[in-house]
């Protein structure tokens, strides 16, 4: 293909990230009018993407989608145009409408997979077996089993599968990232994370029975925790969980449903067994509603040379609104700004959920001229790519099966990328 052909792509998942419409409506998060539909629509103006199609399970949401996409972002935007084709249908509903919209794609073109996590691993194999390149939200599958088996097939088809954890571009960890190269030995890393309450409303259908908070919000710190320590030859080898109940529960969710879970995951450097260090990963959709932040987020990562802290939480930027429930919000514009430029038109261009999915995009472009051989480029450019998030898997399964088998469960890295997460002994 030539060096400026638009990449054609399909929005997999119709919900709160694709689009901003939940329940009928704009979303009652920061994220209105979606992120991955909006940026999308900005990269087709620029010339990156060209046709772009949507599949949902149900056809009949697709008119109040689209009017709702004209009032909040073509009317915003300079008339940014938001045109999509859609499946299934405006009068059908079928579960497997995304591969009626994967076949109608050529090879070379790319989806976007924002779906409950127990669909990522049969939406990207589909698409993978057809040459479409993939980009799956976090986190990528729920096994390490699936996600080798993907990696697997996509080497064979000659696709690039991206997994879009965007804080590894948000400005300040990805500093941090950089500077604790030079901080020595690894030691110790805390993180935490967590959504209001109000969250459980939109993922009441699945939240708590096709996934966990852990799965949901711990993938981003640990992801960011490997991409800081793999390269100084740390590998996790064991993992033990803890979860509180409770509160979801109370609010009508599945009587499964966990509020907040911690993961305790023991690293070993590689080349030196003597040499170990600790990681504690904590995640909660229960926080308090009013708490003037939709996501807290911060981490402690501490070396044999120095610390890094970060709380990417309020940005020293407040709002006094006395329209809100609160009166007063900390936003995150670092993440997707949605102010128009000078001219009407988007002007977030900069923030890490758009860079995200331009890096995306340009890998896609790039495979597509280069060939294959630009596969092993980009793995080599630490992006996010299936080949450099394996430990992220192989620790979120370990510590879901923790938590369901009452025991610490091991995780080996075996020779040639042959990973393995295995039960061990019972603790003391």
């Amino acid at each position: 293909m030539a060096s400026d052909t638009p990449l054609n792509v399909l929005m997999v998942g119709t919900g709160e990230y694709t689009t901003g419409f939940v329940g009928g409506g704009a979303s009652g998060s920061d994220k209105k009018v979606g992120v991955v539909g909006l940026t999308l629509f900005d990269l087709r103006r620029r010339g990156k993407v060209g046709n772009l199609s949507m599949v949902g399970t149900s056809g009949g949401k697709f008119p109040a989608i689209r009017e709702h996409l004209s009032k909040n972002i073509t009317n915003v935007y300079n008339n940014l145009d938001t045109s999509f084709e859609s499946y299934p249908a405006n009068d059908k509903t079928d579960p497997e409408a995304y591969k009626a919209a994967i076949d109608a794609l050529a090879p070379g073109s790319a989806i976007t997979i924002f779906t409950p996590d127990t669909t990522h691993y049969r939406i990207a194999l589909y698409a993978i077996e057809r040459k479409i390149h993939v980009l799956i939200t976090k986190p990528a599958v729920k096994t390490l089993a699936h996600h080798l088996e993907l990696l697997a097939k996509a080497k064979e088809h000659g696709v690039f599968v991206y997994i879009e954890h965007h804080k590894r571009f948000d400005p300040a960890y990805a500093d941090a990232r950089f500077k604790a190269q030079k901080l020595g030995d690894f030691n110790y890393f805390y993180s935490y994370m967590s959504q209001p309450k109000s969250q459980l409303e939109t993922f009441k259908a699945w939240a708590g029975v096709d996934s966990d908070i852990s799965y949901y919000l711990n993938s981003h710190h640990i992801d960011i925790c490997e991409s800081m320590v793999q390269t100084l030859g740390y590998t996790p080898v064991k993992v033990s969980a803890s979860a509180s109940k409770g509160v979801a529960v109370g609010l009508g969710c599945d009587p499964i449903t966990e509020d907040t879970i911690s993961l305790l995951v023991h690293w070993v450097k590689k080349s030196d067994a003597s040499k170990r260090a600790t990681g504690v990963y904590t995640a909660s959709w229960t926080a308090p509603q009013k708490a003037g932040v939709h996501s807290n987020q911060y981490f402690h990562y501490m070396a044999s040379g120095g610390e890094i802290r970060i709380d990417q939480a309020k940005r020293g930027y407040d709002v006094a609104d006395d329209s809100l429930p609160n009166g007063l919000m900390w936003y995150n514009p670092f993440y997707m700004k949605y102010a128009p430029d000078e001219e009407g038109n988007f002007a977030g261009q900069g923030g890490y959920g758009y860079v995200s999915f331009e890096k995306f995009v340009d890998g896609c472009r790039l495979v597509n001229r280069e060939g294959v051989s630009a596969l092993e480029k980009l793995d080599g450019r630490g992006l996010p790519t299936l080949r450099n998030t394996i430990a992220t898997t192989a620790i979120l399964e370990a510590g879901r099966r923790a938590i369901d088998e009452g025991r610490e469960v091991g995780i080996k890295e075996g020779e040639g990328g042959a990973w393995d997460v295995t039960s061990t002994h019972h603790p003391g």
